[in-house]
């Protein structure tokens, strides 16, 4: 890429378009690649050390640390200057008059001194609102249902009745109104993570009816889809599921991305997916209770039950159970007890607790975490207890539950939790009367996550321009004052990216139905399908329980298909394989599968394998349905589906199918037998096969495949801990690292290709199509001429891609605004 050109455009870009940046979520070039972490590693030091003689009422030596403005005052400590600042001096003196804590107590540890020495040099940062002064907060339990403020100006959403009054009473004005473009560009990012098209856009904008911020949500939660492929990321962070990494080679770790990506297209309710993730039916839910296995010996704070244990509490109720798992919390009120207590829910033998890995001879006793709604039988099975746990967790009564969701989805629409930060829910909120209307809302709509998101999208306070932030520490307790901007994530991002450039995966990771059935086509299928079977289906017999089989074919292409959707299921298991790789896999044999199988064809003989395997406890019917329809160029099409021109054979290890072809191992296959169709069968099939070989597979989204360079440079975390939030700043090797992958650098050049194949009336109006799309507006009169001169009258490869860059690094295009 020439980057001489790219960053002079971006100077001259930028120099236009500087009173549209952002100030607060700007990219910061020179941020430390390693933050400090306040609540977790700074407050447990000062906890531990100071807060004896210099919290509270006690100041000794006129000294207090209760917040950061009490902690500067007395020339104690001078952010950014480690030399000049005299209580790191005091820590760490040999002088039994001086030093501090006092001669008869411990003293600070090295790796302790060093960490206040690294928070110093960070310049101090505190979290907004905390103080050592106070007891600790103690959040309520229960649900609370406030009484809403008086409508103002027709503003009826509850949220902006919460808002309206809390603005006035902060005699802080409400933030003005968003224009059509922000907001479309705004929702459409948030809901299903991708910019609006050019058309989508024109089409909005010229759309006068006063209900189409309205509608337009509807639209957008309804894209199934779209939906699932974006908010994907936020719960695979969140639940630590990932595609590879530790523990998956070593069999230690299983996904759930099949299940959870099923449960995100359904809509399925919270409480029943939080029940299906602690106490699950099947297999599929079960990675996430089971966390990671380590490898060898492991600290007492790593056993599986313990990441039971903190990830249950992380993830679900917002609670920091980490330093609870070692000890009794510096943080907040929770114990080693209560830890090791919600671990032995999960564990299948008695767990010891350890206090900093040293075992105290005490056994765990399974309990849960808030008594007062109900307990939990210590000496029940494991998933009786996990049965209980699930029910105590969603229990309408539980309102930290709700609490903790609601405060989730409003940070990651509106940019800053009601509770911050997310996973100390111990925290007092800025408006407990929003959060509880949040709270209280999402049951109210039989906790419809997607019903939440639209009541805080459709509310004037989501709607208003974004708050610009000063520079700095905050000393002083958070003020709303607007939606915060946000960083795009790097699915975002890449998502962007492959759509402009059509750069995107065929193939993607995530073993997931994505065809998007039509309904209208769908009768116009003709299935022609039978149901097939191994030799033990002969003579209309009942195949024996557990016989786990190969159905193998193969068939001839002329040409690469153009597209190929299959629908398959089979009684009760199957995995498909196409030319050795695994494409899709099911247990429950009355939903059909949608299953694109373009990406795993190609011209020339193809290698189906079905592995089918039959449930129950005795003899019972077994049979694969299988049926494709395969586009090739020319308007050519072929059929293919299960027949009696299939064979079957016995079922091999997966090594073999990854690594053998069919001749190597399939040589005594037999013919299969068409098994006659049970009533069940044929009426619990039909329509749904029918309606995913009328569908349609969408582009691969970034959420589905396994993070490469690019997307670790734009934050994708590892997934080995739970995530709750992503950085919102991008640090200096992350900076580099986008500017020089090459991963970028070709999808710009595939998608400059693109852009170069269309008639472009001048190279003006080549510019101001690449801004509706990237930024969901016209280029400005300057902007179209900069650009344009940069790129020529007839623009090249290099050029194009060269324009493509610098709006990519612009921030109006890195935030969501």
């Amino acid at each position: 890429m020439n980057l001489n050109l790219a960053l002079k455009v971006l100077c001259c870009a930028l120099s236009i378009c500087g009173a549209q940046a952002i100030s607060e979520a700007s990219i910061e070039a020179a941020e430390p690649a390693a933050k400090i972490d306040f609540a977790h590693q700074i407050v447990p030091i000062l906890r531990k050390h100071c807060t004896a003689c210099h919290s509270g009422a006690k100041a000794e030596g006129g000294f207090s640390i209760n917040d950061r403005k009490a902690f500067l005052d007395n020339a104690m400590a001078i952010p950014g200057d480690v030399e000049g600042s005299y209580f790191l001096d005091l820590i760490q003196s040999d002088d039994p008059d001086m030093q501090m804590p006092p001669k008869d107590r411990p003293r600070l540890s090295p790796d302790e001194v060093a960490l206040l020495q690294r928070w110093v040099t960070s310049d101090m940062p505190w979290e907004p609102g905390f103080t050592f002064g106070d007891k600790f907060y103690e959040p309520p339990l229960l649900p609370r249902r406030p009484e809403l403020p008086p409508v103002v100006d027709g503003r009826e959403n509850p949220i902006d009745r919460i808002i309206d009054a809390y603005l006035a009473d902060q005699q802080i004005a409400r933030p003005g109104p968003i224009t059509d473009e922000q907001f479309l560009r705004r929702v459409t990012l948030d809901l299903v993570g991708l910019p609006p098209t050019v058309d989508q856009l024109q089409a909005f904008l010229a759309d006068d009816s006063p209900q189409k911020r309205e509608d337009v949500i509807d639209a957008l939660l309804a894209r199934d889809i779209d939906y699932a492929d974006h908010w994907l990321s936020f719960w695979n962070d969140l639940l630590r599921n990932d595609y590879d990494g530790t523990g998956f080679i070593t069999g230690g770790r299983s996904q759930i991305t099949t299940w959870l990506y099923d449960a995100l297209r359904q809509n399925k309710p919270y409480d029943q997916l939080t029940r299906e993730l602690i106490a699950p039916p099947t297999s599929a839910s079960r990675g996430f209770i089971d966390g990671i296995k380590w490898r060898g010996e492991v600290s007492a704070g790593q056993t599986t039950a313990i990441q039971f244990s903190q990830n249950v509490s992380q993830s679900l109720l917002g609670i920091n159970m980490k330093c609870a798992s070692c000890h009794n919390s510096f943080v907040d009120n929770w114990k080693l007890a209560d830890a090791y207590g919600l671990a032995a829910v999960y564990a299948d033998k008695p767990i010891e607790l350890h206090r900093c890995d040293k075992p105290t001879g005490e056994i765990a006793k399974a309990a849960w975490l808030f008594p007062e709604l109900g307990t939990i039988d210590p000496e029940a099975a494991q998933p009786e207890r996990l049965k209980q746990l699930a029910a105590l967790m969603t229990a309408p009564e539980n309102g930290r539950f709700s609490r903790t969701i609601a405060n989730r989805l409003w940070q990651r629409l509106m940019g800053r939790g009601v509770v911050h930060p997310l996973d100390s829910m111990q925290s007092r909120p800025w408006n407990e009367d929003l959060l509880d209307q949040l709270a209280v809302s999402l049951t109210d709509e039989g906790y419809d996550l997607k019903q939440l998101m639209r009541l805080i999208a459709t509310s004037r306070a989501y709607q208003s321009q974004t708050e610009v932030l000063a520079d700095g520490s905050s000393d002083g307790e958070y003020v709303y004052r607007g939606p915060q901007a946000k960083r795009l994530t790097a699915e975002q991002f890449v998502d962007s990216v492959w759509r402009l450039s059509g750069a995107a995966p065929r193939i993607a990771d995530a073993k997931v139905d994505r065809v998007k059935g039509d309904a209208g086509k769908a009768t116009e299928v003709k299935l022609i399908a039978n149901w097939i079977w191994s030799s033990s289906a002969a003579g209309g017999k009942s195949p024996p329980a557990g016989e786990t089989i190969a159905l193998v074919k193969t068939i001839e292409l002329d040409d690469q298909p153009t597209s190929a959707i299959a629908a398959i299921t089979c009684d009760n298991e199957f995995q498909l394989w196409i030319n050795r790789q695994e494409v899709a896999s099911s247990g429950d044999w009355t939903e059909v599968q949608s299953v694109e199988l373009n990406p795993y064809l190609r011209k020339g003989a193809n290698e189906l394998v079905v592995i089918g395997k039959n449930a129950g406890s005795g003899p019972n019917p077994a049979g694969l349905y299988f049926q494709a329809k395969i586009d090739l160029p020319g308007e050519k099409s072929t059929t293919i589906a299960s027949d009696a021109t299939w064979t079957w054979t016995a079922a091999p290890k997966s090594n073999v199918l990854k690594k053998q072809p069919l001749a190597e191992w399939a040589e005594a296959a037999q013919p299969v037998v068409v098994a006659p169709a049970l009533d069940a069968w044929t009426s619990g099939v039909e329509n749904g096969a029918m309606a995913a070989l009328a569908g349609e597979t969408p582009m691969v989204r970034a959420a589905l495949v396994k993070g490469d360079f690019l997307m670790r440079s734009l934050g994708r975390p590892n997934r080995d801990q739970v995530v709750s939030t992503r950085p919102n700043e991008l640090t200096t090797l992350e900076a580099i690292s986008l500017a020089n992958g090459p991963e970028l650098d070709n999808a710009l050049a595939q998608a400059a290709q693109q852009l170069l194949k269309r008639d472009w009336a001048n190279s003006a109006e080549l510019v101001d199509h690449v801004y509706m799309s990237l930024l969901s507006r016209h280029a400005s009169q300057q902007e179209q001429t900069i650009l344009a001169e940069a790129i020529g009258e007839q623009p090249d490869p290099q050029s194009v891609q060269d324009m493509l860059w610098t709006v990519l690094m612009l921030p109006e295009f890195m935030i969501i605004r």
